[in-house]
């Protein structure tokens, strides 16, 4: 695991924000990443976004390209 990127400082993002970065960008220069469970994401979840639980993460993390914004929610 790549773990030098979980010291990297993240900025947070409200609602508003969130959905201004998006609104301002392509959708293919950022990942919208869903960390909640499989059911909590099959209740709702934002259009395009990737699943990815938390618990799987780690594992998983070379499915995310790090060439792009990614916003983890």
């Amino acid at each position: 695991m790549k773990w030098k990127q979980f010291l990297t400082p993240a900025k947070s993002l409200d609602t508003n924000e969130a959905k201004a970065f998006m609104d301002q960008r392509d959708v293919d220069e950022f990942t919208v990443l869903d960390v909640r469970q499989p059911s909590e994401y099959e209740q709702g979840h934002i259009p395009g976004a990737t699943l990815i639980p938390l618990p799987e993460l780690g594992d998983r993390l070379h499915e995310l390209d790090p060439q792009k914004t990614q916003l983890v929610y």
